[in-house]
C-alpha cells in the first residue's frame, strides 16, 4: 500500500506507469489525493471489464470514510485513466504513455 507523501509533493508522473501494480498505485494515490485521504488507511478494489469477452480495462473504487467511494477506471484500448469524485463527477483523465502490461 502507498505510504502518505508529504504536503505540496507532486504525484508520481503518468509515464512512471509501466504494469497494473503501477497502475493500482498510482489510481489510489490520486483517488486519495483528491479528497485528501490518507493513503494507507482506505481499501481499493478492483473489477476486470469486459467486451466480447476479452478484458478491455479496469475499474477502481476506493473506499473511503462514511461509505464515500472515489471510483477509476482504466481504459485499455485508449490506454488511459477517468478519475470520478464521490459525487460520481468526471474530475480528471489522464493519457498513459507507456502500454500497460497484463498478467
Amino acid at each position: 500500500m502507498c505510504q502518505p507523501a508529504p504536503r505540496g509533493m507532486m504525484p508520481p508522473a503518468p509515464a512512471a506507469v509501466r504494469n497494473q501494480d503501477d497502475l493500482r498505485d498510482f489510481i489510489h494515490l490520486a483517488l486519495c489525493r483528491k479528497e485528501n485521504l490518507l493513503e494507507h488507511h482506505f481499501p481499493m478494489t478492483e473489477l476486470e471489464l469486459k467486451r466480447n469477452g476479452q478484458h478491455c480495462g479496469s475499474q477502481f473504487i476506493l473506499h473511503g470514510p462514511r461509505s464515500v467511494k472515489l471510483s477509476a477506471v482504466w481504459d485499455r484500448k485508449l490506454n488511459e485513466i477517468l478519475l470520478y469524485d464521490a459525487l460520481g463527477r468526471r474530475f480528471n483523465r489522464i493519457r498513459l504513455p507507456n502500454l500497460i502490461t497484463v498478467a
